[in-house]
């Protein structure tokens, strides 16, 4: 069985999701579905077609929440050190054509969260930075064309 590399953090937040799905959604679906019925001929019910659909999407994320948990290989970020980028690293790179500086901390591809500064592992980005170090410089190949960063600081939280 293939592992899949996440944080802790990653995985608390699909098990809180997985909880909320299972105690909170599903059975206000399944009331949805039950009040649905009691409006008769189900063939022209568009409430009880659209409470089937969502029904359909609960449970397909919960059979996927519990896959990516049954599969999980935690990785403890705060037991890591160093000053090579690798997973869980929390990188500040500046972008050398614009002075634009971002920071990004390299997370399991399940768990990426742009808006939040996660990025997978799998990225271009993270691909590039992985086994780099602060001071180095990297070059990000994207559809705008190539892009080159410096590495200002590398750690692990």
């Amino acid at each position: 069985m293939e592992k899949i590399p996440m944080t802790q953090d990653g995985q608390d937040k699909l098990i809180e999701e997985l909880k909320r799905l299972k105690t909170v959604e599903r059975p206000v679906i399944i009331k949805a579905i039950a009040d649905a019925r009691s409006n008769g001929d189900l063939s022209e019910n568009a409430e009880y077609h659209a409470a089937r659909e969502k029904q359909s999407f609960i449970e397909g994320r919960v059979s996927e929440i519990e896959s990516i948990v049954s599969k999980a290989e935690i990785i403890d970020v705060s037991s890591l050190s160093g000053s090579i980028v690798k997973f869980g690293a929390t990188v500040n790179i500046i972008n050398l054509e614009d002075k634009k500086e971002s920071k990004y901390q390299l997370v399991g591809e399940v768990e990426a969260d742009i808006e939040n500064k996660k990025i997978s592992v799998n990225s271009p980005i993270a691909r590039a930075l992985i086994g780099k170090k602060k001071g180095d410089y990297i070059e990000v190949s994207s559809p705008k064309g190539i892009t080159s960063y410096e590495i200002k600081s590398v750690r692990f939280k």
